[in-house]
């Protein structure tokens, strides 16, 4: 199965390449090792053909170096070259574009963000949740650009032993995600240990309980934000402690803060 971290990665050395070592155990206990160096434009041909996963190379300007066809489609373009060379300000509506671009500068820091729970909004798409990896690219020990992958979200694993179990924690979680939850909680009625709970979640629903309850919070709050409440009591209702920690969280989720969404939808 395709590993995305991996993949990253392979995406870290000599012109954004790296060479690796992909170690096989023999059944003797011998172990083969493969070197192996992957191209951006070979890791872009890998990624092409997954229609769930957005993938991209971007330079030290926050500019397009590579992507996959999956971004493509989702941004509406034709070519690969109507992107290639363009940042997010000349892709996205300015309020996305803004958040899009201080997370890539935190990664051209030097900073990796590993399984980040986000809504993508693409111009001739619906949104969508996803999980998004960002990795520094390094060169003679300097950051030269950044490696993304973005996976959406897939539906839960019915089909799993602990599906049942994990169930009922979830529907406590939909009936209460406007109260404060322990995670304790949640592995009492679903009768494991945290320890499991936390690892049953991510194999059955692909999020960690926390990201589950944001995920809740959040949906219930744009479908609030389509309406004459305020802001303030939007949170309140949604669970927030107060309307600062609200936008915080919406941004970090959305992209944009709950006033640019309201006005976004409302055009």
């Amino acid at each position: 199965m395709h590993n995305p971290r991996r993949a990253g990665r392979l995406g870290a050395a000599s012109e954004a390449s790296r060479t690796t070592a992909a170690r096989i155990a023999r059944g003797s206990g011998e172990t083969a090792i493969i070197d192996v160096t992957l191209s951006p434009q070979e890791l872009q041909k890998l990624f092409d053909p997954l229609p769930d996963v957005v993938f991209f190379v971007k330079d030290e300007e926050c500019r397009y170096a590579h992507v996959n066809q999956t971004l493509i489609q989702r941004l509406g373009m034709r070519r690969r070259e109507d992107i290639i060379g363009k940042s997010v300000l000349e892709l996205y509506p300015a309020s996305l574009a803004n958040t899009y671009i201080m997370q890539d500068r935190r990664v051209l820091c030097g900073e990796a963000i590993e399984n980040l729970l986000e809504l993508q909004l693409y111009p001739n798409r619906l949104r969508g949740w996803c999980l998004t990896l960002k990795q520094p690219i390094h060169k003679n020990g300097r950051v030269v650009g950044l490696i993304g992958i973005s996976r959406d979200l897939g539906q839960p694993d019915s089909q799993h032993s602990s599906f049942g179990r994990l169930q009922r924690a979830v529907n406590h979680m939909q009936a209460h995600f406007n109260h404060p939850l322990r995670v304790q909680t949640l592995a009492d009625i679903a009768g494991v240990s945290v320890a499991q709970l936390e690892r049953l979640f991510k194999r059955v629903f692909q999020l960690t309980p926390q990201q589950l309850l944001t995920k809740l919070r959040i949906e219930t709050a744009m479908r609030m934000l389509h309406s004459g409440a305020s802001i303030a009591e939007i949170g309140q209702i949604c669970g927030f402690s107060d309307q600062s920690a609200f936008a915080r969280q919406f941004k970090c989720t959305v992209g944009m803060p709950p006033r640019d969404y309201r006005a976004l939808v409302k055009r």
